[in-house]
């Protein structure tokens, strides 16, 4: 094997290693019906996540008021950047939010299996 082939070996590999291990951070919105209570919560792991709000595995706000719809989410690389975005959304006005939500999701559907 000659020397540019092995190099090139190892460009592709580390590549790939780099971009499987990239972590992502999700902000997401639940819901249990269109204009209904709205919760707003932030995981590396939204689909995991959401399933364990559907399946009511932990007490609290979202298991309380039946918050099990997804209608709305963003994704970021930087996790401070994803806790930024959270807080800030939590600070917004409602009426924002719901212009948020229905900008991309007007119906209010449950995004959750378009997450499988």
């Amino acid at each position: 094997m000659t020397r540019f082939v092995v190099l090139r070996i190892v460009c592709v590999v580390s590549a790939y290693i780099k971009n499987y291990y990239i972590k992502s951070y999700h902000v997401y919105l639940l819901t249990n019906k269109k204009h209904g209570t709205l919760y707003i919560g932030m995981t590396s792991d939204l689909s995991k996540r959401i399933e364990q709000h559907k399946t009511e595995v932990f007490e609290g706000f979202s298991k309380k008021y039946g918050l099990k719809r997804l209608v709305y989410y963003e994704s970021y690389e930087d996790v401070n950047e994803a806790i930024r975005r959270e807080k800030q959304l939590k600070n917004w006005k409602r009426v924002w939010k719901i212009a948020l939500i229905e900008a991309e999701n007007v119906d209010w559907c449950d995004l959750y299996p378009s997450l499988q």
